[in-house]
C-alpha cells in the first residue's frame, strides 16, 4: 500500500489553517459580545445570546469561552491592551526633541480620544463593576500599561531635574511605584486618578451643563497637571 502519511509541511499547513480559523471565530465571538455591551451593557452579556447572533450552538461557544466571566475577561484584556497601545504609541510618536511635559499632554489626549471613540469598552474598564465578576490577575499587566507610560515620563522628568519634589510621603504600594520615590509615586497616582476621573465624568454625563467644551477643558487640565508636576 502507498504511504498516505502527509509530509510535515502539509501537516503544518493544516495546523496553521485550523489555528487561523479558530482565531477568526474567537474574534467573531468577541465582536458579538461587544455589540451586546453597546446595547445591553456588561451585566446582560450572555453566551447564549452571542451564539444566537452568530448562528452557532451554545455548546460551540462554550468550547472557546467556558463561561461569561471568561468572555468578559477576554474583552477587558483586549480593552486595556488597546488603550495601553494607544498611550504608548502617542508617547513614542511625539516629535523628536519633545519634552516629557509635551509627551505627557499627547499621551493624555490620546487616552481621552480612545475613550471617546470606544465608550462602551471604556465603561467596561472603568465603569461600574459587573456584579458577581471578579477580574483575574491576567488583567493586571494590561491595565498597568497606561500607568507605565506615565511612570516613564515622570522618571525622565526626575532625571532632568525638573520634577518638583514635595515634603511628604504617601501610602503607595511598593510594587505600584515601579522604583519611583514615594513622593513621585504619590503624584503619579494623583494624576492617574485625575486622568480617568475626568474622562469618566465626561463620558458618563457628569460634566453636562457644567463644562461647555470638554475637549478644551481636558487640554487645559493636562497643561496644568504637567505644570504642577514640573
Amino acid at each position: 500500500m502507498p504511504d498516505r502519511t502527509l509530509p510535515s509541511s502539509a501537516m503544518n499547513a493544516i495546523g496553521t489553517a485550523r489555528e487561523r480559523a479558530r482565531e477568526e471565530l474567537v474574534q467573531e465571538i468577541k465582536g458579538s459580545a461587544r455589540r451586546q455591551l453597546a446595547v445591553h451593557g456588561a451585566t446582560a452579556l450572555s453566551l447564549r445570546a452571542v451564539a444566537r447572533e452568530l448562528g452557532m450552538a451554545s455548546s460551540a461557544v462554550y468550547r472557546y469561552f467556558p463561561s461569561r466571566d471568561d468572555l468578559l475577561t477576554a474583552l477587558i484584556v483586549d480593552g486595556f491592551n488597546a488603550l495601553g497601545e494607544c498611550a504608548e504609541r502617542a508617547a513614542a510618536g511625539a516629535p523628536q526633541g519633545s519634552t516629557p511635559a509635551e509627551r505627557w499632554q499627547v499621551t493624555w489626549e490620546a487616552v481621552r480620544d480612545w475613550a471617546v471613540a470606544h465608550p462602551q469598552e471604556y465603561a467596561l474598564l472603568y465603569g461600574s463593576p459587573v456584579p458577581d465578576y471578579k477580574a483575574p490577575q491576567t488583567t493586571v499587566p494590561p491595565a498597568a500599561r497606561v500607568a507605565r507610560v506615565l511612570i516613564g515620563l515622570i522618571r525622565e522628568a526626575e532625571s532632568q531635574g525638573t520634577l518638583r519634589p514635595v515634603r511628604r510621603m504617601a501610602s503607595v504600594a511598593e510594587d505600584a511605584s515601579d522604583g519611583l520615590p514615594g513622593w513621585a509615586a504619590a503624584r503619579l497616582v494623583e494624576c492617574w486618578t485625575q486622568l480617568f476621573g475626568l474622562i469618566s465624568f465626561e463620558l458618563f454625563g457628569h460634566l453636562t451643563n457644567v463644562v461647555v467644551k470638554p475637549a478644551e477643558f481636558f487640554a487645559q487640565t493636562v497643561r496644568e497637571t504637567a505644570a504642577w508636576l514640573g
